[in-house]
């Protein structure tokens, strides 16, 4: 947003330039804009009732327009309380403006309330999702209880620290007791575990996924790196399976190729596991049953052993 403009939610009727309503043409900046919209006329319980009947019953553009031109002072003083977001004060008024005239759209003079009590939820309600669709990238809150805990999660914060005798104020700043936790949770009508998950999605920032094209840091690691997913990725899935086949069918076929005794050596040496996970018998044990030298167990296990890789070659 570019230019502050009260004709984004319904046309409103142009005032004459020399009118005591009409915002200066060519405003230059904030500053002269908050100026122009505190130089407003305010309107008596009266006229109010008139403008909104006459907009209600006749569709009476400039009677709404009066209405929306009056309460602009009331934007501006709510947008300052969101100030803390890091947003631009103009924008915040931009999409405060779009509430203010929501509400005058809707607002019914028959309800015994005044247009300011009725509006101030309509302009909270728009700076609001204003703040949430540009404070991050990713949208930190989605559902009514995580929307209530961001936009008092800060100011409770504050406030349950300040009243802790702390000694240490770093600790007091950046992080929260199990006590502080549980209280805002009860205070807000949630659970402890949501409130320290919005802490923690409040306190991290948006990290890019792929380094920026002037990053010259060899040692950076882009997350791209490592939170990217290989499961299905062609090439792993076919060494997976390569593997997998030969775990099974490759192994099955090279121990056939095998003599008895060779197979039951490798079985025994390499295969088998006890249940007392020692594994199979130990070269000394092979030796005497099949009566001859430790050594000689060894040759032939090591002659079988390349005979299955020779015959796994085949398979791979």
């Amino acid at each position: 947003m570019t230019a502050l403009t009260t004709t984004s939610a319904m046309q409103i009727a142009p005032i004459s330039a020399n009118s005591a309503w009409a915002v200066a043409p060519s405003l230059g900046n904030l500053d002269a804009y908050i100026r122009a919209a505190n130089n407003m006329p305010m309107l008596t319980p009266e006229e109010e009732q008139d403008y909104a009947r006459r907009f209600q019953q006749n569709n009476d553009l400039e009677a709404a327009g009066k209405l929306v031109m009056s309460h602009l002072r009331l934007v501006i003083s709510i947008s300052r309380q969101y100030l803390g977001y890091g947003l631009p004060h103009a924008d915040l008024i931009q999409e405060g403006n779009i509430g203010l005239m929501k509400a005058v759209k809707r607002f019914d003079p028959d309800q015994g309330v005044r247009l300011v009590s009725y509006a101030m939820h309509w302009i909270k309600s728009e700076i609001h999702e204003y703040i949430l669709r540009n404070w991050r990238m990713v949208k930190v809150a989605t559902t009514k209880a995580q929307r209530k805990l961001f936009f008092n999660l800060r100011s409770m914060k504050q406030r349950y620290q300040s009243d802790d005798a702390m000694s240490d104020a770093d600790s007091a700043r950046d992080s929260m007791s199990s006590t502080q936790v549980a209280h805002m949770a009860q205070e807000l009508g949630v659970k402890p575990e949501e409130v320290l998950e919005m802490e923690t999605r409040m306190a991290g920032g948006d990290v890019l996924l792929d380094p920026s094209p002037s990053e010259d840091d060899s040692s950076y690691s882009a997350p791209i790196a490592y939170l990217s997913d290989t499961r299905h990725e062609p090439t792993a899935m076919l060494e997976a399976q390569q593997r997998d086949y030969l775990l099974t069918d490759g192994i099955s076929a090279a121990l056939d190729s095998l003599d008895a005794r060779s197979r039951r050596i490798v079985e025994e040496r390499w295969l088998k596991v006890n249940d007392d996970s020692s594994g199979g018998m130990t070269l000394h044990e092979l030796a005497a049953e099949y009566g001859v030298s430790a050594e000689r167990i060894r040759q032939i296990e090591v002659a079988a052993m390349k005979k299955m890789r020779t015959q796994l070659a085949a398979y791979a």
